[in-house]
């Protein structure tokens, strides 16, 4: 009997070992197909490591695909957009590099490049929310609002009731906000206990309800941030719906507050940015919204900048190929004499690394504002994981001062472009998140821009590549294992 149970041991422990070789040896002909060389071979190295944990983690988070419902929807969403936007009154022409770079935004985000435009960059964190919702109080049709985080809390209270007002006036108010991304928050079952008692007619977006059959990869998220009121004024950007410390005790206790950028809006580009708005509810409601046709452009109040050429570039899982991501990467090769870039989650993959550094060797002046003090820890080490070739390449590292979080995102290309939007500078953005990011031409919004950056500058240390270099062994393996875990996507 001894004999028999040391056999069936035996037996299993060999199978054990084939079954582990088989399923490594499957994995390197199937894990890289259709995948960038460095993420499949993350995918790799856990799976030929640990393979049964390493098998399940990458059914939950190796595809990035939607599920058949909700990519039809999207696509036919995008068909519409794109349909509408062939004979779009505004559409405006540039010649030369800009003018190759605005038709691969328009081929792969189906938007054209409008003129007429105005713009105005709010960079306090209550003034933006203030202008949302003056711009409310002045709404006579719709309301539409889509945040990546929105909460309930003093700072928001006023920006509900002026919807509560806004739908006691007979305007439609139609809110999407991300569901895993806002569960977060504290608050949020009061949030919706108010939405539900209110008129306000509101989705959660890429909702993970399995008890529902709701169910994709766990950590796909809508990042997007945008407000449109009847079409004719628009606001966008990195500011998520809550209060600067997000609700959270622990925040508070360090002095942690989120430092922002957005953008108000008039002119045709509102337009595109409701028709992101109206494809993404159809996603989520199957309800097909008329998007508001561009209205006359007229001068905005206040506004530094008029008749400004604008383009929206939507991205995410579903859409061609990494819109956001191909879009910086082409202005930067593109820059001539400036690069200034603002990212709170510098993670980029070898293809932008490449066009950062290589705008530094060819002696263009480039820099990079980002948080002295990261606000998450995987993320923040494999930011730090790059500072050394970024620095040996000749790019200025302006950290922001702890314990605030730089959360802007935008950049600017030498006196002629701008861009600005929800989209970090990492591979989670550029893959995994659904984004919105705006370019916008011309010397006088860059001007906005630059005073932004001035300053950033003038609060933010500079990193030396001396300084860098004095850092523990200890702490570049951790930053080197997180860059590592970065890929697996």
């Amino acid at each position: 009997m001894d004999n028999f149970w040391l056999w069936v041991a035996a037996l299993l422990s060999s199978a054990w070992v084939i079954a582990g070789i088989a399923l490594r040896v499957a994995a390197l002909g199937i894990i890289p197909g259709n995948r960038k060389p460095s993420t499949g071979m993350a995918w790799l190295l856990v799976i030929l490591f640990a393979p049964l944990v390493g098998l399940i983690a990458f059914a939950f988070f190796g595809s990035s695909r939607l599920g058949r419902r909700r990519h039809d929807r999207q696509e036919r969403a995008h068909r519409a957009i794109a349909e509408r936007s062939g004979g779009h009154p505004d559409r405006v022409e540039v010649a030369g590099h800009l003018g190759s770079i605005v038709a691969l935004n328009e081929k792969l985000g189906s938007m054209p490049l409008t003129g007429g435009n105005h713009a105005e960059l709010i960079e306090d964190y209550a003034g933006s929310i203030e202008a949302m919702i003056a711009a409310i109080g002045t709404a006579e049709q719709f309301v539409h609002v889509e945040f990546y985080i929105t909460a309930l809390d003093e700072v928001t209270r006023p920006f509900f009731d002026a919807l509560d007002a806004a739908t006691s006036r007979g305007v439609h108010v139609k809110l999407l906000f991300d569901h895993l991304g806002s569960r977060a928050i504290p608050g949020y079952d009061e949030l919706v206990e108010r939405l539900e008692a209110s008129s306000i007619d509101f989705r959660a977006m890429l909702p993970l309800q399995l008890f529902k059959g709701r169910y994709r990869r766990p950590d796909l998220r809508n990042h997007r941030k945008l407000v449109v009121v009847d079409g004719h004024l628009g606001f966008m950007g990195s500011q998520n719906l809550t209060e600067p410390s997000y609700n959270k005790a622990k925040n508070r206790k360090r002095g942690r507050t989120w430092v922002e950028l957005m953008v108000r809006l008039r002119g045709p580009v509102v337009a595109e940015l409701d028709a992101v708005f109206a494809a993404d509810w159809y996603t989520e409601s199957d309800e097909l919204l008329t998007v508001t046709p561009p209205s006359p452009p007229e001068h905005a109040e206040g506004a530094e900048s008029a008749g400004l050429a604008c383009q929206l570039v939507p991205s995410g899982p579903g859409l061609v190929a990494e819109n956001n991501l191909r879009l910086f990467g082409a202005l930067i090769h593109a820059a001539q004499r400036r690069v200034s870039l603002t990212s709170p989650y510098f993670v980029p993959d070898e293809s932008l690394l490449y066009a950062v550094t290589t705008a530094a060797h060819r002696g263009l002046e480039v820099e990079l504002f980002v948080s002295e003090v990261s606000d998450q820890f995987m993320v923040g080490h494999a930011q730090n994981s790059f500072y050394r070739a970024l620095l040996e390449a000749g790019v200025r590292i302006h950290r922001y001062p702890a314990p605030y979080v730089l959360h802007a995102k935008h950049f600017t290309i030498d006196d002629s472009v701008a861009v600005i939007g929800s989209s970090n500078m990492d591979m989670r953005s550029f893959a995994l998140n659904y984004e919105i990011s705006l370019m916008l031409l011309g010397p006088g919004i860059v001007g906005q821009m630059r005073a932004v950056e001035d300053h950033y500058r003038e609060l933010s240390s500079e990193l030396t590549l001396e300084e860098w270099a004095r850092r523990s062994a200890p702490a570049k393996y951790v930053d080197n294992v997180m860059r590592l875990t970065s890929a697996l996507q």
